[in-house]
């Protein structure tokens, strides 16, 4: 062997992980201010300067300045002129499914460490996702479920390999579950509880809506997702307005919103319906016949949590099962959460603000697959 081909083979070097460039680190710091701020660029920004002073994110080499010009360089942001011939920043749809895809890899990838996110089921059938799991050939079942790589083993194990044959005893099919579409209705309460006491809900709350939204747009391109918003009233709003989404001086009229939810799902013709209702407080009002509003801010009022009993009876009777994820754990809340349950047979969680991405999301997984039977 000559000393050049001695020389020649593979390089070995020690790993490093790939180091972010000075805008694409700011970019996921701007990514998460813009969805406190809900959407408002120069509050974003006022705050990035400030966290630059406490931490010294730039230098004179890469300024916050340049930050903001590569920002529009790379189509994140864009000027707008308004009627006053004033100009002002605004995001662009880039930014909003970024935005969306950042509260994904937040909530999503705790699921993947926790081992969460296969669809698990307790039956296996015909369906369009194997599990690895073999069962023996019977009368009747489709031959393009056969594996032909398992029953060939087999039949070489039964007969041996110099005189080969292939009987039925030695068919194998693979199991598979079945993934059937699902619609699905995400409320987020906005009533000022939201922000009360100091403490934000609302945006953790808004994560969890644009993370689901994200993963049932690019993991289940078939399945459909809604996104509503319940106050004195309720009404849809469309993903990509997710990181404007604001509090008001609203009270909580749980029962609009779900007969918004159930009116929406009305018109899907999957055969699979939920609602997922995110909210920290009481139901406190209901609008009359008239148009008017009856609120109630003390306790618990029957005139109106009665109703909201009679709403999760009519989703019900519809087979839409209601998921409530209840961000408050007063005990008269969670009594009334308890009752709201058992007249629709459907679930609650009763969370803090911490994990209440991973519980929507392990339910959305568990609820999606159907049984076979």
């Amino acid at each position: 062997m000559s000393k050049s081909n001695y020389k020649t083979g593979f390089i070995f070097k020690k790993f490093e992980p790939k180091s972010q460039s000075p805008f694409e680190r700011l970019l996921d710091i701007f990514k998460e201010l813009i969805t406190h701020t809900s959407g408002d660029f120069d509050e974003a920004i006022d705050w990035l300067k400030q966290l630059d002073k406490e931490y010294s994110l730039t230098n004179d080499e890469y300024t916050i300045e340049d930050f903001i010009e590569e920002l529009k360089e790379k189509g994140y942001i864009r000027e707008e002129i308004d009627g006053d011939g004033n100009g002002n920043i605004a995001l662009t749809a880039k930014t909003e499914q970024a935005i969306r895809q950042q509260a994904l890899n937040q909530i999503f990838g705790k699921i993947k460490k926790n081992g969460i996110g296969n669809h698990k089921s307790n039956k296996q059938g015909f369906g369009d996702e194997h599990t690895g799991d073999f069962r023996a050939f019977q009368f009747g079942d489709s031959i393009e479920k056969i594996s032909v790589t398992e029953s060939l083993k087999n039949a070489q194990i039964n007969h041996g390999i110099n005189e080969f044959s292939l009987s039925e005893d030695d068919l194998v099919l693979e199991e598979s579950f079945h993934k059937s579409q699902m619609s699905t209705v995400l409320m987020v309460d906005i009533s000022h509880s939201m922000i009360l006491y100091g403490e934000d809900r609302i945006t953790p709350a808004k994560k969890v809506a644009m993370a689901l939204s994200e993963f049932i747009k690019t993991r289940y391109p078939k399945d459909s997702i809604e996104i509503m918003v319940f106050g004195n009233d309720a009404w849809p709003i469309a993903i990509k307005d997710l990181p404007y989404l604001k509090v008001g001086p609203y009270h909580t009229n749980t029962v609009a919103g779900l007969s918004l939810a159930m009116d929406m799902l009305r018109r899907k013709r999957n055969t699979n319906k939920q609602i997922f209702m995110i909210t920290d407080g009481k139901p406190s009002c209901i609008r009359e016949k008239d148009g008017s509003y009856y609120k109630n801010s003390n306790g618990l009022d029957p005139y109106i949590t009665n109703q909201c009993y009679a709403m999760a009876q009519q989703a019900r009777r519809l087979h839409i099962p209601i998921t409530t994820f209840m961000i408050a754990q007063d005990p008269y809340l969670m009594e009334f959460v308890k009752q709201f349950t058992q007249a629709n047979k459907g679930k609650a969680f009763y969370t803090g603000l911490q994990n209440l991405g991973e519980m929507i999301f392990e339910d959305y997984e568990t609820n999606r697959r159907k049984r076979i039977k």
